[in-house]
């Protein structure tokens, strides 16, 4: 089992609905660590590194302008195994598809308002920690 690194952001939905304690409280019952947490409005500049791979597609302004929108947590996670456990526990980004225990089946709302963005894999993880957490 590898220990690992993952960005966890509560996106400005689950800010303004009121829960980002009970984000952290599922990831923090799983037995991961909080290593570091910062709430921010993330800015149209860092949304668009951010999301650089969705550049073109048809979605890509409605993703910039809901993560540009308020107040997000962002977060970085460790533990055995991160990046794949968190995404469980996060569900499918599609909330249809989460199941009813997991955050975006209990909470989400659509495809776009779907609560928390979790990193994909290590190389993604790496990248999103340093785009948001750069000295």
């Amino acid at each position: 089992m590898a220990m690992e690194q993952t960005l966890l952001i509560v996106k400005p939905d689950g800010v303004s609905r009121g829960l980002v304690g009970e984000v952290l409280a599922r990831i923090e019952r799983k037995g991961y660590r909080i290593e570091k947490i910062e709430g921010k409005v993330i800015d149209r500049d860092l949304a668009e590194r951010h999301y650089a791979e969705h550049k073109g597609k048809p979605f890509f302004e409605e993703l910039i302008e809901y993560i540009t929108s308020g107040l997000s947590v962002i977060m970085v996670i460790r533990g055995e195994n991160a990046i794949e456990n968190v995404r469980v526990i996060m569900g499918p980004t599609n909330p249809l598809d989460a199941t009813p225990g997991s955050i975006r089946g209990a909470y989400a709302t659509s495809v776009t308002r779907n609560l928390v963005h979790g990193s994909d894999s290590q190389e993604s993880a790496a990248r999103e920690i340093a785009l948001f957490f750069s000295e």
